[in-house]
C-alpha cells in the first residue's frame, strides 16, 4: 500500500434497531496518509466541518480485532471499537460533550497489497440507553486507483 490513499468512509445508522428504508448512508471520500509500523496500521486524514474553518485531524488505528478513531481539532474524541467490549468515549464539540457507548460485535479487515477493508458493526448508546445499530466501512486504496475508487458505487 502506498503512503498517499484515499479513505473512503460509509456509515449506517439504525435507530431504535429498525432501518428505514429511505435511511441514506453518511458517506465521506477524502485524501490521507498510511503507515504500518509494530502490527498496527494508521489512517491519518483532516476534515472541516460545515460552518467552521478550522480542520479536525483524524487518525484511526487499526489491528486485528480493534480500530480506534481519535479526532483533534473542532471535535475531540478518542472512541474505541473492539468486538464484545463496550468502551466509553467523550464526543466534545462546540455545542457541547456528549457521553457514547460504543459495543462492538464485529470488526473485521480485509487487505491486499493494492486496497485494505475495514468494517465495524456496534450498538451506539447514550447515558446508559441503546441509540442506535451502526456499521461503519472503511475502504483504502491508493490514490489515482480509478478501479478502487469505485467501492460505494454498488
Amino acid at each position: 500500500m502506498t503512503k498517499e490513499v484515499l479513505i473512503h468512509m460509509k456509515g449506517l445508522q439504525a435507530l431504535d434497531g429498525a432501518q428505514a428504508e429511505d435511511d441514506e448512508p453518511l458517506e465521506l471520500i477524502c485524501a490521507g496518509e498510511y503507515y504500518y509500523r509494530n502490527h498496527t496500521h494508521y489512517l491519518l486524514y483532516d476534515e472541516v466541518m460545515e460552518g467552521f474553518t478550522e480542520p479536525t485531524h483524524n487518525m484511526i488505528k487499526i489491528r486485528p480485532g480493534l480500530m480506534e478513531v481519535r479526532k483533534k481539532g473542532v471535535v475531540n474524541v478518542q472512541m474505541t471499537f473492539e468486538r464484545d467490549k463496550k468502551n466509553v468515549a467523550y464526543y466534545k464539540t462546540p455545542f457541547g460533550t456528549m457521553e457514547m457507548e460504543i459495543n462492538a460485535t464485529r470488526v473485521v479487515m480485509q487487505e491486499t497489497d493494492k486496497w485494505m477493508e475495514i468494517q465495524a458493526e456496534y450498538a451506539l448508546g447514550m447515558n446508559g440507553s441503546a441509540v442506535a445499530d451502526c456499521i461503519m466501512q472503511i475502504r483504502v486504496t491508493p490514490q489515482g486507483d480509478k478501479e478502487g475508487n469505485l467501492f460505494f458505487k454498488s
